[in-house]
């Protein structure tokens, strides 16, 4: 089984890819930086991609060249520009949106064909628990808007693809990493291993019920989930959603 994991060079991308890799998937790592993917790649016994996953004719010939992708991880993802949301270049701020959104769309949109031609295949989505949050004390627009962008796509497209193509998205917490590298080390971090382990079990296929529904790698158990999904579906839990 082949999994494609973008992102996978550094940080929560590179442990996804380690997890899959230790159950026995064929892993394909990818991202911009060839130096970080073929050491990742070289550790694990995976493959290395070097990808810009905006640039969409490349990931299309990543994707042909990977084989038959039996799991898309879609983590690919940039914190954004820093500074007052006017002052920012927009070809910066918009740069946040084509590699967190854009770059996703490019990913799902290069394996769904292949997926439903085999009538096989899972589509996991990293998200941010920054898509819903409150903005805190110093807000920063490109990355929530987009992560809240990239979360509603993980769950319309799940909802297009009901019954042919499990599509989940989730948020790892706040997981140390270069992005977060701005934390203070008393921040509420979330163990690393939490959100690899999360990426497995949806790609056993036992919990494509729960396809479309917000994840959180911490605070959501999947097995509980599981036994109330009647639930879960007849009160939309699990959702982003307007509440009155």
């Amino acid at each position: 089984m082949i999994a494609l994991v973008t992102g996978g060079g550094r940080g929560i991308g590179a442990n996804i890819a380690r997890r899959l890799a230790g159950d026995g998937w064929d892993v394909v790592v990818a991202a911009r930086s060839r130096d970080q993917v073929e050491a990742v790649a070289q550790e694990i016994g995976a493959r290395a991609v070097a990808l810009d996953v905006t640039d969409g004719e490349a990931v299309e010939r990543t994707v042909a060249e990977a084989g038959p992708v039996d799991l898309l991880v879609a983590n690919a993802g940039v914190s954004g520009p820093d500074g007052a949301t006017w002052e920012v270049p927009p070809e910066d701020w918009w740069r946040t949106f084509e590699i967190n959104v854009l770059g996703v769309h490019h990913c799902c949109r290069a394996v769904i064909p292949g997926m439903l031609e085999r009538g096989a295949g899972r589509i996991v989505i990293t998200g941010s628990g920054a898509a819903y949050l409150p903005p805190g004390n110093s807000p920063q627009t490109a990355y929530p808007t987009s992560k809240a962008a990239v979360c509603r796509y993980g769950e319309t497209l799940a909802a297009e693809l009901a019954g042919r193509i499990p599509v989940f998205f989730f948020s790892p917490g706040l997981v140390r990493t270069e992005m977060t590298s701005w934390a203070p080390d008393d921040a509420p971090w979330t163990p690393p291993e939490l959100a690899p382990e999360l990426v497995r079990r949806l790609a056993t296929g036992r919990y494509d019920a729960l396809a479309g529904r917000y994840l959180h790698a911490e605070h959501d158990d999947l097995d509980d989930l599981l036994s109330r999904i009647d639930q879960v579906r007849e009160q939309d839990l699990n959702a982003i959603r307007l509440r009155r």
